[in-house]
């Protein structure tokens, strides 16, 4: 294939890649988002293969065939309330290709004993080591996720030199490849090594809450990592590919981190969800109030106006259908239903707005925080369905609450706020919520997907 031509198709698939990602941007493009996206990774790969000439087609056609069949199982397969692992999952294996295509260009030039530019030989350390941490930190992150390792933050005395100082031995590692002359396998089996492990001690003391920051920030990862390999194997789409996607996601990152009044930095080494007493010193000698089903369903019956906030809860309680078939009550009685969504509510950016489209919940109907929060004063009743931390009003007065300074939705302004939780456990932060212990807060105790569930019977009869 004539280099124009390569260069003019690259092209095309770069300007499908921004195309698709621009649609992404609202509900009702964002299918069609997607299909250009992908349309644009078809051509780049396309190209490619062109432009290689001799290439081993049973092995590629194989690959093919593998991953679309495993990628088809698990699009089947996964239950949308595990989505957050599936996200990390490929995270990681987003990573793990980098890796594996750095080292494999690395041990080729060490075979062939070939000395390695400059440029290139630092761009390959680059690639080996992005890649790995992502791959270990995500596969962390999934561990977290399936509860397959406690959610909490794990930490240990020295833990931050220790990480400091595995991190200036890699580095020194990588710099003893980039002035050499030709390639050593001892620092890049090291490098390797050590950027696994370093991606396992970075993850580990960040508990499942900041989860949603730590997904968004490996996905980034993998995409610097995707970049780097473009230099390596000078692949120009793969490059503009793994920019899109590194940018991207260190954008969402500080957007989150925005919404929770933190900085990224405390977000990866605060080790925020440790246990902790500050907050619950205000919520001594409070008692609060418990509510049935079935004496809320008469109040909720003639509700005007209700405004839902879910939180990680629901998505444990697999509770969301039970949640809308409830709005759909409502409004059929003639109120008026909206879901108010936190920017860091559950496990992984968008999580509830992932839930909620399972549900087949209008996207009209959902609402980010700034949009919703000064309709909370006059909503007669708000649901609080597995939210905690992002509805605590000790974020805005106490100064000792790990919490203080975040913004929250405004759930104790409504005129009655009805939380639904299995018991009085702290949220993840660790501390009292205030909210639960307000003259107009009445707690729902149970499964909230029962609870759902019989409210909505004893609504029916009302």
């Amino acid at each position: 294939m004539p280099p124009w031509l390569t260069q003019l198709l690259y092209l095309v698939a770069a300007v499908l890649f921004i195309v698709g990602l621009k649609r992404l941007n609202t509900p009702a493009t964002a299918r069609r988002g997607n299909l250009i996206s992908g349309a644009g990774m078809l051509v780049a790969i396309f190209v490619t293969l062109l432009d290689l000439g001799q290439v081993n087609y049973t092995v590629i056609i194989g690959g093919v065939v593998v991953g679309s069949a495993l990628g088809l199982t698990a699009a089947l397969s996964v239950q949308m309330t595990a989505m957050p692992q599936m996200v990390a999952l490929l995270n990681g294996f987003g990573g793990g290709a980098s890796m594996l295509v750095g080292a494999a260009e690395f041990l080729r030039l060490y075979q062939a004993g070939e000395e390695i530019a400059t440029p290139t030989v630092t761009v390959m350390q680059l690639s080996l080591i992005i890649g790995a941490v992502t791959l270990s930190g995500s596969l962390i992150a999934f561990a977290k996720l399936q509860e397959l390792m406690t959610g909490r933050p794990i930490t240990y005395a020295g833990q931050q030199f220790v990480n400091g100082l595995l991190f200036l031995v890699l580095v020194g590692l990588a710099g003893w490849q980039v002035v050499t002359e030709v390639p050593l396998i001892g620092p890049f089996y090291g490098v390797v090594a050590l950027a696994l492990v370093l991606g396992v001690l970075l993850v580990m003391p960040i508990g499942g809450a900041d989860m949603p920051v730590v997904i968004s920030l490996l996905n980034s990862y993998s995409g610097v990592a995707a970049a780097m390999t473009g230099f390596v194997i000078n692949n120009e789409v793969l490059i503009i590919a793994g920019a899109l996607v590194g940018s991207a996601g260190v954008i969402l990152s500080q957007l989150m981190c925005k919404a929770m009044n933190r900085s990224l930095a405390n977000v990866l080494f605060g080790a925020f969800g440790a246990v902790v007493t500050a907050g619950k010193k205000s919520a001594e000698g409070l008692t609060v109030k418990s509510i049935t089903a079935e004496d809320f369903a008469i109040q909720l019956a003639y509700a005007q106006k209700v405004i839902v906030v879910p939180g990680y809860g629901m998505a444990v309680a697999q509770a969301q259908h039970q949640a809308r078939e409830l709005a759909d009550l409502i409004e059929k009685r003639g109120g008026a239903v909206k879901y108010a969504i936190h920017p860091v509510a559950g496990r992984m950016p968008g999580h509830m707005n992932v839930l909620l489209a399972e549900a087949n919940v209008p996207y009209d109907k959902l609402y980010d925080m700034d949009e919703v929060n000064d309709e909370f004063a006059d909503t007669d009743v708000c649901l609080v369905i597995g939210a905690n931390d992002v509805v605590n009003p000790a974020s805005r007065t106490d100064t000792s609450s790990p919490i203080y300074g975040m913004p929250i939705l405004n759930a104790d302004r409504a005129r009655m706020c009805v939380v639904f939780k299995r018991s009085m456990a702290a949220g993840f932060a660790g501390v009292e919520n205030e909210l639960f212990y307000r003259d107009k807060t009445w707690m729902l105790f149970g499964d909230a997907k029962a609870s759902l569930s019989k409210l909505i019977s004893e609504v029916k009869q009302v």
